[in-house]
């Protein structure tokens, strides 16, 4: 009797392995069991990327407004802006009288916004609570300049001065405020001159999408740059927006039919994704459980340990890509509901998680794929060959590293690409996928011949280097783990402790139950389980 309860038990856990290891419309043929999780996944693709849709296409209408808005402040409050900025920066000044009309300018033209500037614009205030416009400058402690013998005295603590100009003043006709001390600048210990405001900006566009309009605050600053003392003082613009609440706001008209339209349908893919959410847990709890009945009795029955590698096959990696993707989903829906009903306004957190979900989302696509052979090879493949290529990029990227630090210290004066250290990253990487070779080489300035020369040496090394034998190298890795799987798929896979157990008596009754007529054209469904070899998918 022991014997035969043992019996019933092995092959009880055989049949619910074998049937874990089915894919969805062989489980239908065995036991009937509708799909619930792959009809629902390709429902939340469909859900999931019309929101992604509909929420780039408002994303869109915010970005385009704030870079407008960026670049018509830059031509009012920018004397001589030339419409393109001047590398990072926006423009130049390279004397006082210059410098004095671009302060005069900028404060100028604060004080005629309203009548000069085509925007729906107003004056905010700033961190006082005070509307007007702040001036700070920064200059080392007063010293003395001897040109005489090429003596500098100058004390190197920076102190810090600012005055707030309101609108009153502004408005005097005689312009008293020019004539001020502080405007009297000693050029030779200046460091910056700051002009900071603050404008209010609504956006009206968003009544044409029958949406309510967002109200923006523009925190806007334009620094004059001396700390360098090179005879160039260079002129910063920087805007930040943030979107508020619109007070007294009064619109008529059918500017809010679709918003409850299109809450009810963020609230529905909610309600998708935490159901996919519990169906993925639920699954991952059943499939540990049965993992820890194999290996109690693969331990009790051949008194040693299942290995490693079927321990892993119960841990279903796209059931965890699902579970975070709803997360990121549930969380992007939440917050794309509150910027909706204009209570948060953090556009780029909202868009990073729906992005990323949306991703995931796709990306899991690839299991359903994966359940036959043809389509199978790009998972097998990557699964096969992800150890070796890391192991590999972990010893090229050290190469890369010591590449990138020589470039940068030594080409960093001589070449704009090897400026600083995160775009001769991106140069070098760039050179390894073969864009702009000959401009990388041609750019560099002939004022050192010794550095023209290593600019050389270093180039053509690290680009024969990287392509045609690290580049090389890392592809042979996939093929050859490419060719691997194609040889296991002609002649079978290495048999596991897993796989061996599941072949035991494998002859025996075999679901033979036909799917209803509407599912009969599904390719998947007239699959039978002797056309490709055993193979075990997560």
């Amino acid at each position: 009797m022991a014997q035969l309860d043992s019996e019933v038990k092995e092959e009880r856990l055989r049949e619910d392995l074998r049937f874990y290891f089915m894919n969805p419309c062989e489980k239908y043929r065995a036991r009937h069991q509708i799909p619930w999780k792959l009809g629902l996944q390709i429902l939340k693709i469909l859900m999931v990327t019309t929101q992604l849709v509909r929420f780039g296409l408002s994303n869109q209408l915010v970005v385009a407004f704030k870079e407008d808005n960026t670049v018509a402040f830059k031509h009012l409050f920018l004397k001589n802006y030339s419409g393109t900025d001047e590398d990072d920066y926006s423009c130049s000044i390279y004397t006082q009288e210059d410098a004095y009309e671009s302060i005069f300018f900028a404060i100028n033209q604060y004080h005629l916004l309203k009548n000069i500037s085509l925007a729906t614009l107003d004056y905010g205030a700033n961190e006082d609570n005070r509307i007007g416009l702040k001036v700070c400058k920064q200059h080392y402690k007063r010293g003395s300049v001897l040109s005489s013998n090429e003596t500098l005295n100058v004390d190197r603590d920076i102190e810090i001065d600012c005055v707030l100009l309101d609108l009153p003043t502004l408005a005097d006709s005689s312009q008293a405020w020019k004539q001020s001390a502080f405007f009297k600048l000693e050029f030779y210990r200046l460091l910056q001159v700051e002009i900071s405001f603050h404008l209010k900006g609504i956006d009206l566009q968003k009544i044409h999408s029958r949406e309510l309009p967002d109200c923006y605050v523009f925190q806007n600053t334009v620094v004059f740059d001396n700390k360098a003392h090179s005879g160039k003082i260079k002129v910063y613009f920087d805007s930040e927006a943030t979107i508020e609440e619109c007070k007294a706001l009064n619109i008529s008209g059918p500017a809010q039919r679709n918003i409850p339209y299109v809450l009810v349908f963020d609230t529905f893919v909610i309600l998708i994704c935490l159901a996919s959410l519990v169906l993925c847990t639920r699954s991952i709890v059943l499939a540990l459980r049965l993992r820890k009945r194999f290996l109690d009795f693969f331990l009790e029955k051949y008194q040693r340990h299942a290995c490693a590698a079927d321990r892993w096959e119960f841990v279903n990696g796209w059931y965890v890509l699902v579970i975070i993707s709803d997360l990121m989903t549930i969380v992007g829906s939440v917050l794309k509901m509150e910027i909706k009903a204009k209570n948060l306004t953090n556009y780029n957190l909202c868009s990073i998680l729906l992005g990323t979900s949306t991703l995931f989302v796709w990306v899991g696509v690839i299991r359903y794929l994966g359940y036959f052979q043809a389509y199978n090879v790009l998972i097998l493949t990557m699964r096969a060959s992800l150890p070796k290529v890391l192991r590999f990029s972990a010893c090229a990227g050290m190469i890369y590293l010591g590449y990138t630090f020589c470039g940068w210290i030594v080409l960093g004066p001589y070449h704009d690409k090897f400026e600083n250290l995160n775009i001769v990253a991106e140069c070098l990487f760039s050179l390894v996928n073969g864009d702009d070779m000959f401009a990388t080489f041609a750019q560099i300035q002939q004022k050192s011949t010794l550095v023209w020369l290593f600019s050389r040496l270093y180039l053509y090394s690290f680009i024969s280097l990287f392509i045609y034998m690290i580049l090389s190298l890392f592809i042979a890795l996939i093929t050859d783990s490419y060719d691997t799987i194609k040889k296991y798929q002609q002649n079978g896979f290495p048999e596991t402790d897993l796989q061996g157990f599941l072949k035991d008596n494998n002859s025996k009754e075999q679901p033979t139950n036909e799917a209803l007529a509407c599912l009969s054209c599904t390719c998947c469904l007239r699959r039978r389980g002797s056309d490709d070899p055993l193979i075990l998918i997560n």
